[in-house]
C-alpha cells in the first residue's frame, strides 16, 4: 500500500538507506530537500517542518512541503510540493519536484507518487499545478502526461532544454 508521509524521525533508518544508495549513483539528487544536511536528523525533520508553514526560508524561497513515498515502511521516493510560486520557479521548478530511489524505478512508483501529490496540491487550493523537467528525462515527462500534465511550452536556461507542463486541478 503507497502512501505518502511528511518526515519523521521514526523513519529515519529508511531515510538514510534511499540516501546512501542514491548517493552511490552519483546522480543528482531530486527533489532538493535531499541534498540537505541530515546529520543531525531531529533538526532536520524540524527544517522540513518548518519549510511548510514558511517559518526559516531562505531568500527566494516559498512555503513548501515534502513527502515521503511509503511502501509500507519502506521510503521508495519524495516529493516537494510548492504551495505558490515566484518567478524563479514560474520559469523552472514549478510546484512539484520528485524522484524515486534508484532500485525502485521503473515499477509505476512515480507515477502514484505524483498523483498523490496533486492531490495534496487540491488540498493547498492549488487549481493548476506546474510541474517542469529537462527535455531528456523522457521518464519524468511520460509520469507528468500520464497525471493529465499538457506541455505548454519548453525553454532554454542555463544550457538546458526545460518543459514545463501544466495540470488542472479544479
Amino acid at each position: 500500500m503507497l502512501s505518502l508521509s511528511e518526515p519523521t524521525e521514526e523513519l529515519e533508518t529508511e531515510y538514510r538507506e534511499m540516501l546512501t544508495e542514491w548517493q552511490s549513483t552519483g546522480e543528482d539528487l531530486i527533489p532538493f530537500p535531499l541534498k540537505l544536511d541530515c546529520s543531525n536528523f531531529s533538526t532536520f525533520v524540524r527544517l522540513l517542518s518548518d519549510a511548510s508553514q514558511g517559518i526559516g526560508l531562505p531568500s527566494g524561497f516559498v512555503p513548501h512541503t515534502t513527502y515521503w513515498l511509503l511502501n509500507e515502511q519502506r521510503i521508495i521516493g519524495a516529493v516537494n510540493l510548492r504551495h505558490h510560486l515566484n518567478e524563479g520557479l514560474l520559469q523552472i521548478g514549478g510546484h512539484i519536484g520528485y524522484g524515486i530511489r534508484p532500485s525502485e524505478r521503473g515499477k509505476g512508483f512515480a507515477i502514484e507518487m505524483l498523483r498523490l501529490a496533486l492531490e495534496k496540491a487540491k488540498e493547498k487550493n492549488i487549481d493548476k499545478a506546474l510541474i517542469t523537467c529537462k527535455k531528456e528525462n523522457i521518464a519524468s515527462a511520460k509520469t507528468i502526461l500520464r497525471n493529465g500534465g499538457k506541455l505548454e511550452n519548453e525553454i532554454f536556461l542555463d544550457g538546458k532544454t526545460i518543459q514545463r507542463y501544466w495540470v488542472e486541478l479544479g
